[in-house]
C-alpha cells in the first residue's frame, strides 16, 4: 500500500498573484480599475448624500436605491483596494482572517445586491416596508456566513499562492488537501438559485411593468418609461452576465484562461457600482434635480425622465 505524505501547514497569509498570466500589465489595468473606482464611489456617495439631504425623497424607492449605493460602495471597496495594492506596491500577502473576511463581504455584498435589484424591479407595485428590508438582510447574512466556516475548517498544504487579485471562495478552498465536495456544492448551488429566483422574480416584475406601459394612451409616456426601464435592464445585465460567467466557468470552464475568469471578476465588482448611479440617478427626475440644487445651485438640470 502507497500513500503520499502531505504536509499540512497553518499560514498566517495567503499570497494573492493578482491577474495570472498578465503580471506585465499590472499597471496598464489598474488605470481603468481605479479610474472606475473612483466614480462609483463618488457616484453612490453623492446618491447617498441627496437622497437623504432631499426631504422629497424619503420615499421606500429611494430608501432602496441608498441602499443599493451603499452595497455598490462595499462591493467595490472589499476588493479593488487590495487589487491596486497589488498592482502598484506588489502587496501580495494577505491575512487568512482577512482573506475569508474579504469572500464572505463579496458574497454578502453580491447576494445583497440581487435582492436590492429584485426589490427595486417590484416596488411600482408593491410598497416594500422596513421590516422586510430587514429580514432580506437577516436571510442573506444567514445563508452567506456560513461559507467563513466551511473555509476556516480546511486544512491547507503544499501552497498558500492563491491565483487572484481577491479571496474567492472556491479559489481559495482548492488549496486545501482535504475533501472540499461541500465547498463546492454550497458555494455553487446556494448562490445561482438564489440569484436564479431573483432573476425569475425580476423579469416577471419587468413583463408586468412593460403590459402596463403597452396600455398607457400617451406615446411619449411610453417612450419615456421605456427608456428608463431599459437602461435598468441594462445595468441588471451588466451585474448578472458576468457574475453567472464566474460563477459557471469556476465548476465547468476549465478551458477558459485564467486570466479572462480574473478581468471577469474584476468587472463585475466595479462596473455595475459605477453605473448604478449614473442610470438611477442621472436618469432620475427628483434625484436629478437634487443632485443640481445640492451640488451646483442651479434649478435644472440634465434631467430625462422619472424613475419607472
Amino acid at each position: 500500500m502507497s500513500h503520499s505524505n502531505v504536509t499540512i501547514f497553518h499560514s498566517a497569509v495567503f499570497v494573492l498573484l493578482g491577474i495570472s498570466g498578465l503580471e506585465a500589465y499590472h499597471i496598464w489595468l489598474s488605470i481603468p480599475l481605479c479610474l472606475i473606482y473612483i466614480t462609483a464611489v463618488l457616484g453612490n456617495s453623492i446618491l447617498i448624500v441627496v437622497i437623504v439631504m432631499e426631504g422629497n425623497l424619503h420615499e421606500p424607492m429611494y430608501f432602496s436605491l441608498s441602499v443599493l449605493a451603499i452595497t455598490d460602495i462595499l462591493l467595490s471597496t472589499t476588493t479593488v483596494p487590495k487589487a491596486l495594492a497589488i498592482f502598484w506596491l506588489h502587496a501580495h500577502n494577505i491575512a487568512v482572517d482577512a482573506c475569508v473576511t474579504q469572500v464572505f463581504f463579496v458574497h454578502m455584498m453580491f447576494v445583497g445586491e440581487s435582492a436590492i435589484l429584485l426589490a427595486m424591479a417590484f416596488d411600482p407595485f408593491v410598497a416594500i416596508c422596513g421590516p422586510l428590508r430587514y429580514t432580506a438582510v437577516l436571510t442573506c447574512f444567514c445563508i452567506i456566513f456560513p461559507v467563513t466556516f466551511l473555509l476556516k475548517r480546511l486544512p491547507f498544504c503544499r501552497t498558500n499562492i492563491v491565483r487572484h487579485s481577491y479571496c474567492e471562495h472556491i479559489g481559495v478552498a482548492r488549496l486545501a488537501c482535504a475533501d472540499i465536495t461541500v465547498n463546492i456544492w454550497y458555494g455553487f448551488s446556494v448562490p445561482i438559485v438564489m440569484v436564479i429566483l431573483d432573476v425569475i422574480l425580476i423579469a416577471v416584475s419587468y413583463s408586468l411593468i412593460l403590459r402596463a406601459v403597452f396600455c398607457l394612451p400617451s406615446q411619449e409616456a411610453q417612450h419615456k418609461t421605456l427608456s428608463t426601464c431599459g437602461s435598468h435592464l441594462c445595468v441588471i445585465l451588466m451585474f448578472y452576465v458576468p457574475s453567472f460567467f464566474t460563477l459557471l466557468t469556476h465548476h465547468f470552464g476549465r478551458n477558459i484562461p485564467q486570466h479572462v475568469h480574473i478581468l471577469l471578476a474584476n468587472l463585475y465588482v466595479v462596473v455595475p457600482p459605477m453605473l448604478n448611479p449614473i442610470v438611477y440617478g442621472v436618469k432620475t427626475k427628483q434625484i436629478c434635480e437634487g443632485v443640481a440644487h445640492r451640488f451646483f445651485d442651479i434649478k435644472t438640470w440634465c434631467c430625462t425622465s422619472p424613475l419607472g
